[in-house]
């Protein structure tokens, strides 16, 4: 009994623990844990992708109606991310979170299961509700904690590894879908069956890895400890009301238009290959998105790179102008020329989404959690606009003049990179955040200890391996913001 009152999900939020100052090696357990989910929601994404173009072929539906695993998928997000999963997170805390999530993944993968089994697309689309409401949870719970868990100054570059890895796996889904389940198949009823394996696996693995975070010392951080990193970085130098947060606003905006664009590209990517190339099949075609995903990833890898050397939001605003530059050709484009296009799109797209989420939350101190909840919330784009693009697909019986709707969401999306590099108000938050020595070894003002913490009126006590500040008043302050 002792092991599990010691691993209590029970957190409180207005004491400060040393979460907010971890070290880049004191935070290498807990992100590469963390790191694990980004592939499994980044594999769920490549199979939906994939299983996209199959149903249409052995159920014979249309586009528009195909697009309801996309609408399935992504409508739950708000719900998670707004709802159930940001209740825990603001009162159990991440790892709640995060336990949470792998169970509804789970549950959903067990229900998706059978209704592959009978060919039921409604039921499918139910199992992919649950799934989303899982990996909502999860990216709820996920990229917030990414952001905060280390040295502030290296946020953006933390959380775009960690979404690589979410590239990777969404090349790995349309690999296996072409050379295991599609393979010589492509219209028989058998080839869905095949998936449910996938999904059993799924399944059981995901319990094992809740099981792990349950036992696992990630450490928690608080509201308290959030507001601590904004104050010490001087990246709130106002405090409002969260109702006039309007850069976290306008980031969830951002969010909702770019996020439905990348879906919508990806998921009707195989549509497009197989009408524009000739001699293209959609085994061909799921090769031809591995591929391109497999672009996503390495745009990713090179997007930390470039951040290694110039300002974030500066690589933001060139990746996503890139965007719109390469999806508009493919509009008009055939063959492999369309195809290079989307090739260039998947590119550059690679570092939008999680940088949105890491220059959306810079500064919002005791707000992050609750924050977090509207920039993933944005997600549900993917369930807009994928169905638009599917109806104008069908109005012209052609993928590639559809092209243009993703196109209008991105310049959409535009705007807030165009903000975030040009609007002071936006800028400040984002360029102090990333200029902190706070929890950089030997860097002056990288921690707040002895002396500095008294000045503050802060105590600092023991609890469960961490160091826990709390402040009377304080604290109070906090509870009643």
């Amino acid at each position: 009994m002792a092991i599990f009152k010691r691993m209590s999900l029970k957190t409180g939020n207005t004491s400060r623990t040393n979460a907010a100052e971890l070290t880049l090696r004191q935070s290498i357990y807990p992100l590469a844990l963390v790191t694990v989910l980004f592939f499994l929601w980044g594999f769920s994404y490549g199979l939906l992708d994939t299983l996209n173009k199959h149903f249409q072929t052995v159920l014979g539906i249309d586009r528009a109606r195909s697009a309801g695993l996309q609408a399935a998928y992504f409508g739950a997000y708000p719900l998670a991310s707004l709802g159930h999963a940001n209740w825990i997170l603001r009162h159990y805390g991440f790892k709640a979170v995060f336990i949470w999530g792998l169970c509804l993944y789970g549950v959903g993968s067990l229900v998706a299961w059978p209704c592959l089994l009978y060919r039921s697309f409604g039921g499918f689309c139910a199992a992919i509700f649950i799934i989303g409401n899982g990996l909502g949870s999860l990216e709820t719970a996920a990229n917030p904690y990414i952001t905060i868990c280390g040295p502030p100054r290296y946020s953006e570059m933390r959380i775009n590894i960690s979404q690589a890895f979410n590239g990777v796996g969404t090349v790995v889904a349309p690999v296996l879908g072409s050379y295991v389940f599609f393979k010589d198949t492509g219209t028989s009823v058998n080839a869905l069956q095949t998936v449910q394996w996938v999904y059993l696996a799924i399944a059981i693995f995901v319990f094992l890895l809740a099981a792990l975070f349950y036992f696992s010392p990630i450490p928690e951080i608080t509201d308290a400890d959030m507001a601590f990193q904004a104050e010490a970085t001087h990246a709130n130098t106002v405090i409002k009301p969260f109702r006039k947060q309007y850069r976290l606003f306008h980031a969830a905006f951002a969010q909702f238009c770019y996020t439905g664009a990348q879906v919508a590209i990806a998921g009707y990517f195989i549509n497009y290959v197989t009408e524009t190339r000739p001699n293209t099949s959609a085994s061909l075609g799921a090769q031809l998105l591995a591929g391109a995903q497999g672009a996503f990833a390495m745009g990713r890898f090179t997007g930390v790179a470039v951040m290694r050397f110039f300002r974030p939001r500066w690589v933001f605003l060139a990746y996503l102008t890139l965007c719109i530059v390469f999806i508009a050709p493919a509009i008009t484009q055939r063959g492999n020329a369309g195809v290079a296009m989307l090739y260039l799109t998947l590119f550059f797209e690679s570092i939008c989404f999680p940088t949105i989420v890491a220059l959306g939350m810079r500064g919002l101190g005791k707000y992050s959690k609750r924050g977090s909840g509207f920039i993933v919330g944005g997600v549900c784009g993917g369930a807009v606009v994928p169905p638009i693009l599917g109806a104008v697909a069908d109005k012209y019986n052609n993928t590639a003049p559809a092209m243009g709707v993703p196109l209008a969401f991105f310049v959409a999306a535009w705007s807030y990179a165009i903000c975030v590099n040009f609007v002071r108000e936006y800028r400040e938050p984002a360029d102090r955040m990333g200029e902190a020595a706070l929890g950089i070894e030997g860097a002056a003002g990288g921690r707040v200890e002895g002396e500095a913490a008294k000045d503050e009126g802060l105590v600092a006590t023991e609890k469960g391996g961490l160091e826990t500040v709390e402040s009377g008043a304080g604290s109070e302050e906090i509870k009643e913001r």
